[in-house]
């Protein structure tokens, strides 16, 4: 596989349109074993949650290398796939040329999924490991559109007139927003407002504190997930064919397999992000404070 046909479709790096993230203070780790790395971290807490959000590979090597991790773990939250088919009421775009699509790299297959479709299928097929995980796909990320007010609310906070009041850390959120905006509508021609994905895959931990932010899982569908692993990474659709696509069935066995939602309360999920930036910025006032008291009194 090359670059060209391994590249997201949110811009070169994933967090483009921003010149406002934070340098580096340190370099890359050298040496050691990642997949080491994150057996050590997840056995050394109890009941922990694994959060995945891009291609699968040490995830997998993960459970496969270090099979006692899976009995560990409390959960995985895993960021990837795309059902359609009506799975929910989700727009989930077009590309010009192309028609409808379920698929965001290609018709049928999402990013991180089509990464690496045999790491995707080893969890899956893991009995202990599936049963602990749930499945972000495109079809629920795409209810939770960025619109132009939540992008305003977000920018300004909710009790702030227009142009007042803007932190640096809202002007980052807002403007990857706006970037991933332009993405999806000139791309995929989805108008009303970037959807996010990653975050749902990290709120899916917060939603055990969160009754009303409940996952609609039709009161405990689970699914036995199928990743297509016929056909390889390429731009020619014939020899690509449906390679990375996620296709469910309902499992056999209640309780058994894969939790996909269907949907979430979207107006309390964006309160929470809204409390976050609060958050946030309280932290780095108080800390701007502190730093101008000590060199006040210096």
């Amino acid at each position: 596989m090359n670059e060209a046909q391994l590249k997201p479709r949110p811009g070169d790096t994933g967090l483009d349109g921003t010149e406002l993230l934070p340098k580096a203070q340190a370099g890359p780790v050298a040496g050691g074993n990642a997949v080491a790395a994150m057996r050590e971290a997840l056995m050394a807490h109890p009941a922990p949650w694994l959060v995945a959000t891009g291609a699968l590979t040490n995830v997998a090597l993960l459970f496969a290398t270090f099979p006692e991790v899976g009995d560990h773990i409390r959960g995985v939250s895993i960021m990837g796939g795309a059902i359609g088919n009506g799975f929910t009421n989700a727009p989930m775009g077009h590309v010009r040329g192309e028609g409808e699509r379920f698929g965001n790299h290609t018709p049928w297959a999402e990013f991180n999924i089509y990464c690496d479709p045999e790491a995707a299928q080893s969890i899956f097929s893991n009995p202990m490991v599936a049963r602990k995980t749930t499945l972000i796909p495109l079809d629920l990320t795409h209810q939770v559109l960025a619109t132009r007010a939540v992008q305003e609310r977000l920018r300004y906070g909710p009790s702030v007139p227009v142009g007042k009041g803007r932190s640096e850390v809202r002007q980052l959120f807002n403007e990857l927003l706006v970037f991933f905006a332009h993405t999806y509508a000139d791309v995929f021609g989805i108008s009303d407002g970037p959807p996010l994905h990653d975050p749902l895959a990290v709120a899916v931990i917060l939603f055990e504190g969160y009754e009303d932010l409940k996952l609609d899982d039709r009161k405990g569908e689970r699914w036995d997930v199928s990743v297509v692993t016929d056909g390889i990474h390429s731009d020619d659709d014939h020899a690509r064919g449906q390679v990375g696509r996620t296709v469910i069935s309902p499992s056999k066995e209640r309780g058994i397999g894969v939790r996909i939602p269907r949907g979430l309360n979207v107006e309390l999920f964006w309160d929470i992000v809204e409390d976050c930036l609060r958050r946030v910025d309280e932290r780095l006032s108080s800390r701007d404070n502190h730093k101008l008291s000590n060199d006040v009194s210096l």
